[in-house]
């Protein structure tokens, strides 16, 4: 809280705020002179201002945090389709501040409707034209927030690769919404961060976890574009697929000599 309300002060003293701490400078420098009096009133009260502000400021930051904290411990991860999106007129920052209209479903939920008032910024806006954020609700009340790093993901603003050293692969499901929202909530019961690249190697519960997702959304997926039929590969493309895999780092040398020979063996 006290490193809260420091920044909170210093935004203060930035926009404005050391109007009240000049005057009392002035007032102690100057003092003598007739007639500057209501410098130290002045001062004295917009420094009173200024430290109301910042401590309002520092107790809102501090409920937002630790709302975003309960609800990242114990709300479920799920998933806000956008159906209307409404200007409000006012900009924060030169940012537009709009109005979603959201319709949110997830393990355990009944499916409810909401709104919610989010800065329309440079970095949001692809995410909410893609129409599919990750929100992570309280069950019991329907208090929701929007997690814009794990929305990034689903609509595909960042990739969605994933390198499974079993197959000799990287399967690609960028615009596949449900196993991807799957992926994140088996990441999340682990406690795994989705921050850039993850290696979940040395976990085995949930490497398999994954990988099965992974599979069945590629099964499925090259289903529909083949008519249900999924080709196999050759021993050709696997081999060169895990050459690949091993010049990224993605597999150890004796991984690759262990999967190599179990390629070769399957002829």
């Amino acid at each position: 809280m006290v490193w809260r309300y420091l920044k909170a002060q210093l935004l203060v003293l930035l926009f404005g705020g050391l109007v009240g701490p000049i005057f009392l400078i002035c007032y102690l420098a100057f003092g003598k002179l007739a007639g500057l009096e209501w410098m130290l009133y002045w001062g004295i009260l917009v420094t009173c201002v200024d430290v109301v502000a910042a401590l309002l400021w520092a107790g809102y930051g501090a409920k937002v945090a630790g709302r975003q904290q309960y609800l990242e411990l114990h709300g479920v991860l799920a998933l806000a389709q956008v159906s209307a999106i409404h200007e409000t007129g006012t900009r924060v920052n030169n940012q537009p501040l709009v109005k979603l209209d959201l319709h949110i479903e997830g393990p355990g939920l009944a499916p409810f409707d909401a709104q919610d008032r989010v800065l329309a910024t440079l970095n949001r806006l692809p995410l909410i034209s893609g129409r599919k954020l990750a929100v992570l609700v309280d069950p019991a009340t329907n208090d929701h927030h929007i997690d814009w790093q794990r929305s990034a993901l689903l609509s595909g603003a960042v990739p969605a690769r994933f390198t499974l050293a079993e197959d000799n692969r990287t399967y690609d499901l960028a615009g596949q919404v449900e196993p991807l929202l799957e992926i994140l909530q088996i990441l999340r019961s682990h406690g795994i961060a989705v921050q850039g690249d993850l290696d979940i190697r040395s976990d085995p519960a949930v490497r398999q976890q994954v990988a099965a997702v992974v599979r069945r959304a590629a099964e499925q997926s090259a289903g529909a574009a083949g008519g249900g039929v999924v080709a196999p590969r050759s021993a050709g493309e696997r081999l060169q697929e895990l050459e690949a895999l091993r010049t990224q780092g993605a597999v150890t040398d004796e991984e690759y000599r262990q999967k190599s020979q179990q390629i070769i063996a399957d002829l």
